[in-house]
């Protein structure tokens, strides 16, 4: 079997969620989100993000972008993004084609847009021949692996509620992003002006379930039924639910965020020694991009699974994870040096 730097997807399911799954798979319960291991998850998520705070689970990364923005959106209204936002550039256009909004793009070398972007955006307020600016979405860590910190998603913020827009983070890798800030969700989310989330569970170990959770107290008021309207209410929450209220605790979420980002560290490190490879983006959570020529590519193909990320530049991504061991990284260095 080729050893993995495709995907932190690519991971199985960590220890402590099955574990989390088999301890609620015990007697009857209420379906669809009404039985006691739903109300801990909430209490859990309170308690991480502050007392505003409502969770949801759903299924997938895809379905909590499409039905949280779908919750917020008007079919004239737009979302103000990254030209290579995960919504933009992973979602194979489902915001467009369900929700029937435009995707503003912001061009950036490193994904991350700035309080000036989003104002040269802010243009025809009210014009009824224009398409109106009521999201930004943010992505963190974003997928370049670059990560926002606290302030600078807080400038963002003030620029969003000055101008009446809702700030949404795509945290599909957000314990990646707060672990390489050592800090916790709350200090980049609700402290720094986040008004919903899209939370990323399985990335970090999970299986197949997020959360999206409304910081904003006036937002997401009806969000039962836009969850039940998109697909993504589940009928035995229990064992999602299960696994968000695990998934909560420091010593869980941490420490395999950490461990995925210390394995992507290592990477890096050995790859700057290695003649022929040039970082394009700056390394901060668990996901390197850089070039190496094509012959090379081939060759570590034949026993690693990589994203080549863009063809015409030879650049590539490898990406680690909670399952990712000093012997896999070491490999591939050595296979580079072969």
């Amino acid at each position: 079997m080729k050893i993995n730097f495709a995907s932190d997807n690519y991971a199985g399911v960590a220890p402590e969620m099955l574990r989390a799954i088999e301890n609620a798979n015990s007697g009857t319960v209420p379906a669809y989100g009404s039985d006691p291991y739903t109300q801990s998850m909430q209490d859990k998520f309170k308690a991480v993000f502050g007392e505003t705070a409502r969770a949801y689970p759903v299924f997938n990364g895809t379905g909590a972008n499409v039905v949280a923005l779908g919750s917020v959106l008007r079919p004239y209204e737009t979302v103000v993004c990254a030209e290579k936002a995960h919504i933009q550039v992973d979602e194979c256009g489902a915001p467009e084609h369900i929700l029937r909004v435009k995707l503003e793009l912001i061009s950036t070398k490193d994904q991350k847009i700035t309080p000036e972007q989003i104002r040269e955006k802010l243009v025809r307020r009210g014009d009824i021949h224009y398409a109106q600016a009521r999201v930004v979405s943010i992505t963190n860590s974003t997928e370049y692996g670059t990560v926002y910190t606290a302030a600078e998603i807080r400038a963002i913020a003030d620029v969003c509620h000055e101008n009446g827009l809702y700030l949404h983070c795509d945290g599909s890798r957000i314990s990646n992003a707060a672990a390489s800030l050592n800090t916790s969700f709350r200090a980049i989310t609700t402290d720094a002006g986040v008004d919903f989330l899209s939370f990323g569970a399985t990335k970090n170990g999970a299986l197949a379930v997020e959360a999206v959770v409304f910081l904003n107290p006036t937002l997401g008021l009806d969000f039962e039924f836009h969850r039940k309207q998109n697909l993504q209410l589940s009928s035995k929450m229990r064992f999602s639910s299960a696994q968000l209220d695990c998934f909560l605790d420091e010593s869980y979420w941490r420490k395999h965020a950490s461990h995925a980002n210390r394995m992507a560290e290592r990477l890096e490190q050995g790859l700057k020694q290695v003649r022929g490879f040039e970082l394009t983006q700056k390394r901060q959570a668990n996901a390197i991009f850089g070039t190496l020529p094509q012959a090379v590519i081939e060759r570590l193909q034949q026993k690693f699974v990589f994203y080549v990320w863009n063809e015409l530049t030879n650049e590539v991504r490898l990406m680690t994870s909670f399952q990712t061991t000093e012997s896999d990284v070491e490999a591939f260095l050595s296979a580079l040096k072969t």
